[in-house]
């Protein structure tokens, strides 16, 4: 068995840093907790907290400001996804790859979540759709559209499941984050709605649909941004 290095407990806190970030619980502005409260919050020594700071300030997802008003900002995410175009550009098959995992899970996930919901995931599956609504900018909508798919998650009832759709959804940028901000709001909401409707009737194949069909929007978005084209139809 591998002996768990300090190395490999900052990439563990740089990527829990990371998946944060990706959902929208904290965005571009944001202060991250001073250095010895957020090390207690995550249970690591104080430098493998401050290693891992340092690999995301190379990944240009936070900077360390000094002065009165210093501390460790969340900025905008142009170098991750610059970096992460580029990487879905040279890697054969890796963006379809992550699609068609992301789909398996989900619609998955959305056949559990049709038959184990309760009246306090239908209700946050609603404030999420409403959060959505209201969303301003990209943080606030990457923050809603993360909170639904967690929701749908949660009321799977399946944690292991859950975990696996939360790093799946970590490894690929959403379109409003790879655009000038244009705001998808319309279309987002109209197919959460569906999937709300579909798992609120308990109807498990129109809730397994209603993910495909949003996730499948997604990739044809995604697809034309990263790639300039339309995707190749599968077999």
């Amino acid at each position: 068995m591998a002996n768990v290095t300090a190395q490999s407990v900052s990439q563990a806190v740089a990527d829990h840093l990371r998946r944060l970030i990706h959902r929208g619980e904290i965005g571009p502005g944001d202060r991250l907790p001073a250095e010895r409260e957020l090390a207690e919050q995550l249970g690591v020594a104080r430098i493998s907290l401050r290693e891992a700071i340092k690999s995301l300030q190379n990944d240009g997802y936070v900077e360390v400001r000094r002065g009165a008003r210093g501390g460790t900002y969340v900025i905008e995410l142009d170098e991750p996804v610059a970096r992460w175009r580029a990487r879905m550009r040279t890697e054969s098959g890796e963006f379809d790859d992550i699609v068609d995992y992301r789909i398996a899970l989900e619609t998955e996930a959305a056949r559990l979540a049709a038959s184990r919901r309760n009246d306090t995931h239908l209700a946050a599956l609603r404030t999420a759709i409403s959060s959505l609504e209201q969303a301003s900018n990209r943080a606030a909508f990457r923050l809603s559209d993360s909170q639904f798919h967690t929701g749908l998650a949660q009321a799977s009832g399946n944690t292991r499941l859950e975990s696996a759709i939360e790093a799946a959804r970590a490894d690929l940028f959403a379109t409003h984050d790879l655009i000038p901000y244009i705001n998808p709001i319309a279309e987002s909401v109209r197919d959460h709605q569906a999937i709300y409707r579909a798992v609120r009737d308990g109807d498990q194949d129109a809730s397994a649909a209603a993910v495909r069909e949003h996730i499948e929007n997604a990739r044809t978005q995604l697809w034309e941004i990263v790639f300039g084209a339309q995707p190749v139809p599968g077999p």
